[in-house]
């Protein structure tokens, strides 16, 4: 008996302590007080005319945008416009009638007091670009293209910098939710005005924002000579976001190959998919299909680990077996590849590419002929080819001349007795080939090279001014916080 009194004593002592020491968690704060922050960080942006703020108070938001619901997006709304305000009023009417209890509100938060200059132009766009992003994702769209228009409209009487960073976004957004209603032609021309404003008004984020969204109208359209005058007349600059640049090498590779600039074309979409950040796949999946084709087309074959990417295999599983029906110059094995797969091929708008490798598969097939052979008939050729045409032989006689035109092939025909003689083939080392290619990927090395020393960003004077462990602190803060929405961010705008 006294063992059992001895061991039960120290137990209630013990779960004091361990009670004691446990941390409590802190607490989390509400989304409506999140957004409050929010709009005082915009305000102090637009105090001191601080882009940058602004900037950061987007990428806040886009973290908070699965979290928000119609009760904190009417309290925002009542916290930041005035009442008697006409944006007040237009922004709650398009809010759906909820009921309070689905409001996040946490009442272990400490009640942080947060008040803001109402009146400010920078709060009003942001307070409209918060109510379209909520419809959007409610699938509210004939309540969100009613908000655009009229947010778009308040725009345009604004020329600040400080707002060119919020309007780029609902520049976005507005073109955004006509796409998803599949009515984009009815915006051109407010786009056209729109980047004309821009270009007067020097703002250089909103015009590449522009560009890339008229871009991207014409190419929906298939009005592929409209998007190349467009994009030959607009002004460049540096690039100010790296995600529109991206879209602008895209769309650029996509009117190159129509164009049959495929070298061109290609440049644009490998570096468009070396840009695009790992979060955003389906950009980058898309950067990978017209890439392969164009690469197809140029004669070359794409390697295996291209089509073995992390999170692509399924998707470019289609063009993998096209490129190995290419790589083996089997007419038949292509137009099987091309009937099983056509409309995955009509989806990704490659249909038209893919009937132009047929040319490729026959040279590539002529070409396996040439090095096996050193003299054939142009019946086996044709029979290996599998022409089915009326007068196949005839077919293999102008397909035959046309590659040692072109170089393809270094062969002759012997037209008395119907064959195709090849030459020896030489050694490749004794030509410039290696030297070329040796250039090319020096020429790469120091082009990736120039424009990474030209995307890094040095403050002004920070070799002569000492960083304060205050600023030091902020700037902590604020690359914490870029790094951490950096992946929501990106797959949001891609």
């Amino acid at each position: 008996m006294p063992e059992d009194v001895q061991m039960s004593e120290p137990q209630p002592a013990v779960a004091p302590a361990a009670a004691a020491a446990a941390p409590t968690p802190a607490p989390v704060p509400s989304t409506l007080q999140n957004l409050k922050e929010i709009a005082s960080v915009i305000e102090v942006g637009s105090l001191s005319k601080e882009v940058r703020r602004i900037s950061r108070a987007v990428r806040l938001t886009i973290a908070l945008r699965r979290r928000l619901a119609a009760g904190d997006v009417s309290a925002f709304l009542a916290f930041a416009l005035p009442a008697s305000s006409d944006a007040y009023a237009r922004l709650t009417s398009l809010l759906p009638k909820e009921d309070e209890t689905e409001m996040d509100v946490d009442a272990t938060a400490p009640a942080t007091q947060i008040s803001i200059k109402q009146g400010l132009p920078e709060i009003e766009i942001y307070c409209s670009l918060l109510v379209l992003i909520f419809l959007i994702d409610q699938k509210k769209y004939d309540e969100a293209k009613s908000c655009a228009a009229a947010s778009i409209a308040r725009l345009k009487t604004l020329n600040r910098r400080t707002v060119d960073v919020l309007g780029s976004r609902l520049y976005f957004y507005y073109s955004y939710v006509h796409e998803l209603t599949n009515s984009l032609a009815e915006i051109r021309g407010n786009l056209l005005g729109l980047h004309r404003m821009a270009t007067l008004h020097h703002d250089e984020l909103g015009q590449e924002t522009l560009l890339n969204l008229l871009l991207r109208n014409y190419l929906h359209y298939n009005l592929y000579d409209q998007a190349e005058k467009l994009r030959s007349k607009a002004p460049r600059f540096e690039a100010h976001s790296n995600q529109q640049f991206c879209r602008y090498l895209f769309y650029l590779g996509k009117i190159r190959t129509i164009q049959l600039e495929y070298t061109d074309a290609k440049e644009s979409l490998l570096q468009a998919a070396r840009k695009a950040p790992l979060a955003a796949r389906g950009f980058r999946i898309q950067c990978n299909k017209w890439a392969i084709i164009v690469r197809l087309l140029l004669g070359e074959i794409p390697e295996r680990t291209v089509f073995m990417q992390k999170g692509m295999k399924e998707a470019l599983t289609p063009y993998f077996e096209l490129t190995n029906a290419v790589r083996i110059g089997d007419l038949e094995l292509f137009r099987a590849v091309a009937a099983k797969f056509a409309s995955t091929f009509s989806a990704d708008r490659t249909h038209n590419l893919i009937v132009r490798l047929r040319h490729n598969v026959i040279r590539t097939g002529l070409r396996n002929i040439s090095i096996s052979y050193s003299r054939i008939s142009l019946a086996d050729i044709a029979k290996k080819l599998r022409l089915d045409s009326v007068n196949p032989v005839a077919d293999a006689e102008c397909i035959v001349s046309k590659a040692i035109r072109d170089g393809a092939i270094d062969a002759t025909i012997d037209h008395s007795n119907g064959w195709m003689v090849s030459k020896e083939t030489g050694d490749v080392y004794s030509t410039n080939e290696p030297q070329a290619a040796f250039n090319s990927r020096i020429a790469f090395c120091l082009n990736m090279h120039n424009e990474a020393v030209k995307a890094m960003r040095f403050p002004p004077n920070s070799h002569k001014e000492k960083e304060s462990a205050e600023k030091r602190r902020e700037r902590l803060q604020q690359e914490e916080e870029l790094a951490k929405h950096m992946a929501e961010e990106d797959d949001d705008d891609f």
